[in-house]
C-alpha cells in the first residue's frame, strides 16, 4: 500500500472527500515527524510506539579497497508494536 491508497482507504472509511483525507494523512505524518525530531516518542495504545535511536560513530571497512572509513553518528526511526497490532496479525 502507498501513501495514495492509504489515502483513498481514509476517505472511504470516514466519509472524507479524498482532498480533506490527503491533509488529514499528511498531517498525522507531519506531525509524528516532528515528534520524533524534538526527542519524543509516539505511542499510539494499541499501535505501537514510533521512537528514535542513535547509533554511535563506529569505524567501517570499504569492501572494495579494503580501507578503514569512518561512520559518523546517527538517529534512526523505529517502530514497536503494540499488543494489539500483533494480535491482529497473527490471528
Amino acid at each position: 500500500m502507498n501513501k495514495n491508497d492509504l489515502v483513498a482507504k481514509v476517505a472511504g472509511h470516514s466519509g472524507l472527500s479524498k482532498q480533506d483525507a490527503t491533509k488529514a494523512v499528511d498531517s498525522v505524518l507531519e506531525c509524528i515527524t516532528d515528534a520524533l525530531k524534538d526527542g519524543d516518542e509516539v505511542r499510539l495504545v494499541g499501535f505501537g510506539t514510533f521512537a528514535v535511536t542513535e547509533r554511535e560513530a563506529t569505524t567501517g571497512r570499504n569492501p572494495r579497497t579494503g580501507e578503514s572509513i569512518d561512520i559518523p553518528a546517527s538517529k534512526s526511526p523505529k517502530f514497536r508494536p503494540g499488543k494489539q497490532l500483533k494480535d491482529t496479525l497473527n490471528g
